[in-house]
């Protein structure tokens, strides 16, 4: 890996793809160069990146020559279609969809959890799914001290999720709500301003459950390496721009108090505990939104566990950023180390 690698940004026009840039700038990555990459209606226009104007290019079989690192986030088909070209073109790819996160050949990497994993690549490391992300942060340093045997979590995820144009949808609807106007959505299945509905994912007529907690289910075990955990989730959409959050309940293997969990969660890396009782402050997304940490609190003992193994707590946390591009620059950030290690 060059000091000053060659950058490809898949999907570089999505919100993700804007958070790239900013984030990447903001954390003063190196880039000797930097590929913009779109389909071929963005193709021509501009972005700027650090006092330069880089012109967009079209998303084609021969956009990663000479790249080193390639940061995709441009969804399953494409990831599924040019990821592999980007490989055999010599880069590494940190990719955003849920092409290859249950590859058992492909890492799926949270750095505070298993950076060690990155050094592992074949040419791919997948970024897990943004739920996923928002809870397991937290989860993973209590696993560490005290095994996690069951956890229930219920999300309330942005329509940032969706992608821009969901964003968008969701202002424009919210404006036309309150002026009494009539709106048909286009993006999200069903009204988004002040409303909430079902994760918009296929659900499965099996089980019930829609394609997103099927992902926080299989990721949670893969990115933990405990295929005995179990895993109960909800996912719901909810009308916030872009910071997900979830009401999380989990069964030690031992009993735990809720000032042990404070204790470890108070020096856990890409943790700001917000709780405050007194006040009636705790998570929200209007604070995570912009932040780079998972913000926790309700931290409480679960009433309905007698044996005293169960607390309950509440995330928040920017799915623009750790969610989706912030996870994926610490995993590139760490690109050179692992590989010289």
């Amino acid at each position: 890996m060059k000091n000053d690698p060659v950058v490809a940004i898949a999907g570089v026009t999505g919100a993700v793809g804007a958070e790239f840039i900013a984030t990447m700038d903001r954390r003063g990555f190196r880039v000797g160069k930097l590929k913009a990459l779109s389909s071929a209606r963005s193709a021509g226009k501009s972005i700027d990146f650090r006092g330069r104007r880089i012109v967009i290019e079209e998303l084609t079989e021969h956009s990663f020559d000479g790249v080193d690192v390639a940061l995709f986030s441009a969804g399953g088909g494409i990831s599924r279609k040019f990821v592999p070209v980007a490989v055999k073109a010599g880069a590494v790819v940190v990719d955003n969809s849920s092409a290859f996160r249950m590859d058992p050949d492909v890492p799926l990497v949270i750095p505070e959890i298993n950076a060690y994993r990155i050094g592992e690549h074949r040419g791919i490391i997948a970024n897990p799914n943004c739920a996923a992300i928002t809870a397991l942060v937290p989860l993973w340093p209590i696993h560490r001290v005290n095994r996690i045997k069951r956890v229930i979590i219920s999300t309330y995820q942005a329509a940032s999720g969706a992608g821009a144009a969901a964003m968008e949808e969701l202002v424009e609807s919210t404006r036309a709500s309150l002026n009494q106007e009539a709106y048909r959505q286009k993006v999200l299945p069903h009204p988004c301003a002040f409303n909430l509905f079902n994760h918009n994912t296929a659900i499965d007529p099996a089980t019930g459950y829609n394609e997103e907690e099927t992902k926080v289910i299989q990721e949670t075990r893969k990115i933990f390496e405990d295929q005995r955990i179990a895993v109960g989730v909800t996912c719901v959409r909810v009308p916030v721009l872009r910071a997900h959050c979830a009401a999380i309940t989990f069964e030690c293997e031992n009993p735990i108090t809720e000032a042990e969990v404070r204790e470890i969660l108070s020096g856990a890396p890409g943790v700001r505990i917000v709780d405050d009782r007194v006040k009636n402050y705790f998570p929200m997304p209007i604070d995570a939104s912009g932040q780079d940490d998972v913000l926790v609190g309700r931290i409480r003992g679960d009433l309905s566990d007698p044996t005293g193994h169960s607390i309950s707590i509440f995330v928040s946390a920017d799915q623009l950023l750790k969610g989706a591009a912030l996870n994926a620059i610490q995993i590139a950030e760490l690109l050179p180390q692992r590989i010289m290690a």
